[in-house]
């Protein structure tokens, strides 16, 4: 675990003081874990106490306006789902779309959406059977009960329907008083901890201990992933010839499982399940690492080249991870991961207006359409941006991606204050100090810009501290509260403010979006600047396909580029900031569109005509460094997640 700091409030106003080994409180606010459990650092707040402002309410309203909003009135997999009464799909895709709507109806107050969640909540609420089951009659499978309880955790929090807690508490028995059957062949069996979330969160609740026997029956009995990730089978040589794929490297599963050795440590607290996530996520990034803090599945791992693709599914699940694991460790480097996926990889999947997504992601994604690729295992019509490309199942789970985001931006902490885990424009309410609700209005342009303010809401003065993360890239970071100034010595961390703090008192956050490089496939570089990666700007232009809807604009397209895609960069790697130039305008309400990006890196290249396609994708970057005979010309790079077709891993000129 990371040293933390804290700024103290002295005679002398704030100073940086140690927290190495100082023991942590048990929050008194919020449900935490109990005796045998190991405590974890943070705690996540209900849905609803953390709600979105400025440009990241305006994403989750276009997501409203857009599929999430609309794919249960025509999609025959939610619009006919047996989960709410219907004929159709009894699996995994009515409880995925739940998964999503649930937290953006509460999160927006949005009357229509939390209506449509009326009608899918009280059929299931009413499934419940004598023995604890619960869901369609049709299904027969715990893997989708598994994510239903998930969209039921969240809906108890927003609502407090007591129904709710009934369907866990009686399913949770079910476990206890069936066999275990969790099978490594089949998806429950290797996505079976998804349940233990649930039992932890419902022995915070009640200290009911047969939710842990539950959660421990759970591990002991299917796939163990911390032994997968502690000694990783899926190296350089398994991607050059690989023996065969299955569910332990399905990035889908991946994304899931990278939480596991960490739920399990809270019940186990044995070092190899405290390391297993760490090991996931390195092993993951050195054999099958790309850019925008993905990591290669299509459909199963597929090495470093950045022609690879990643799943929309195994992007929003890691997301969630991610969550859990800030939540269990308090450590800056899922809490920066976290952001890297949400600000890049998360929004350069889908079409600014939130009505088509691709199945499958490339960081050099210079063409879109029906052809073979690379893929490991997935289809033609993977990278295409429409309803249902190559499969079902990210039109149905993609919604949860920004909602639990937005949830998960602010924590609890153990010592009864709270924790900023990630930035952007929001407002959290909570119950902090002796047991008094606070209001904390956080104003930013992050992450396009370094400057956060903090201002403290409340009626009289309370104390309590604040948790505010230092990222690992933000060198020179400083924290202003009042008048006075301080710059924390160390990146990567939490620092801690504790203050009485009195009504409209603000925190003013400093992260310089200082430009760095990163080295890559075949020595490309890929630029960064703060949480964001940045790409080629290409020309785009989408040609329709297929439409859906007559009214709705449910269209698949086909992306070409209509400019010219072969560059390599003129850049100096150590310090990039003397061959780049940065353009800033202000936020439009569709930040990740092509034309509105309000970050511009102005750099210089040359092409290589040598560099061209293969299988219907960019070719490897050619090693660098290159040399090339062609002009140099002027070039723009915007935020990945600007982008549908992109450069992200550029060859570097030599000097």
């Amino acid at each position: 675990m990371r040293m933390k700091q804290t700024l103290c409030r002295g005679m002398m106003g704030l100073i940086l003081v140690s927290l190495a080994g100082v023991a942590a409180a048990e929050n008194q606010h919020y449900p935490v874990n109990k005796a045998p459990m190991v405590q974890t650092h943070f705690i996540s707040l209900p849905l609803g106490a953390v709600k979105p402002a400025g440009w990241l309410k305006d994403q989750l309203t276009i997501q409203a306006n857009g599929l999430t909003g609309h794919l249960d009135e025509f999609w025959e997999s939610v619009s006919n789902s047996a989960w709410k009464g219907g004929s159709g799909d009894s699996w995994e895709r009515g409880p995925y779309y739940l998964d999503g709507l649930v937290p953006l109806a509460y999160l927006l107050d949005d009357e229509r959406l939390l209506g449509k969640v009326k009608t899918w909540i009280e059929p299931i609420l009413a499934s419940g059977r004598p023995d604890g089951w619960f869901g369609p009659a049709q299904n027969q499978d715990r893997w989708p009960l598994a994510v239903a309880l998930k969209v039921l955790t969240q809906y108890y929090e927003a609502s407090q329907d007591e129904r709710a807690m009934t369907i866990i508490q009686n399913y949770i028995d079910y476990l206890n008083e069936t066999p275990p059957n969790w099978p490594d062949r089949e998806w429950r069996g290797v996505r079976a901890m998804e349940n233990m979330a649930t039992a932890y969160w419902l022995y915070r609740r009640t200290g009911d201990e047969d939710a842990l026997k539950a959660a421990e029956t759970i591990y002991t009995s299917c796939f163990d992933w911390t032994h997968h990730f502690n000694y990783f089978p899926f190296d350089d040589e398994w991607t050059r010839r690989p023996a065969g794929y299955g569910h332990p490297c399905h990035v889908v599963n991946l994304g899931m499982a990278v939480k596991y050795p960490g739920l399990i440590y809270e019940l186990s607290g044995e070092e190899r399940h405290r390391l297993g996530s760490y090991s996931a996520i390195q092993n993951l990034d050195k054999y099958h690492g790309q850019a925008a803090g993905r990591y290669s599945g299509d459909e199963h791992l597929s090495g470093r080249h950045p022609s690879q693709g990643t799943e929309l599914c195994g992007v929003v699940e890691f997301m969630f991870s991610l969550e859990n694991l800030v939540e269990i460790f308090g450590d800056s480097l899922f809490a920066d991961r976290l952001e890297v996926v949400a600000y890049n990889a998360k929004p350069g999947t889908c079409t600014p207006d939130y009505w088509a997504h691709q199945y499958d992601q490339q960081s050099n994604q210079v063409l879109c359409t029906v052809d073979k690729r690379q893929w490991s295992t997935n289809g033609d019509f993977s990278n295409l941006y429409g309803l249902e490309p190559n499969y079902g199942c990210c039109t149905a789970n993609m919604h949860q991606g920004w909602p639990k985001f937005v949830s998960h931006m602010w924590m609890a902490t153990q010592d009864n204050g709270l924790a900023a885990v990630a930035y952007g424009p929001c407002a959290v309410t909570a119950i902090v100090g002796g047991g008094r609700q606070v209001e904390i209005v956080e104003e930013t342009d992050y992450p396009f810009d370094g400057t956060i303010r903090l201002t403290v809401n409340t009626e009289s003065p309370v104390s309590f501290p604040l948790h505010i993360r230092i990222p690992a890239w933000a060198e020179g970071a400083s924290i202003q509260v009042g008048a006075r100034i301080e710059s924390p010595q160390q990146t990567g961390e939490f620092v801690v403010i504790y203050r009485n703090w009195a009504p409209g008192d603000q925190a003013i956050i400093e992260l310089p979006m200082n430009l760095r490089t990163e080295t890559r496939f075949n020595d490309a570089a890929s630029i960064l600047r703060g949480p964001l990666y940045f790409s080629l700007k290409i020309g785009e232009y989408f040609k329709p396909l297929r439409r859906y809807h007559d009214s709705l604009p449910v269209v698949d397209y086909a992306v070409f580029p209509t400019t010219h895609w072969n560059y390599a960069l003129q850049i100096d790697r150590e310090h990039p900031e003397r061959d780049v130039k940065v353009m800033t305008t202000e936020i439009s309400e569709t930040p990740f569109s092509h034309d509105d990006a309000p970050v511009v890196l102005k750099v210089k290249g040359r092409m290589l005509p040598k560099w061209t396609m293969k299988n219907n994708s960019a070719d490897a970057p050619p090693q660098s460094p290159v040399v090339s005979e062609q002009p140099l010309t002027d070039l723009k790079l915007i935020p990945y997640g600007s982008t549908r077709l992109r450069i992200t891993e550029f060859p570097v000129l030599a000097e």
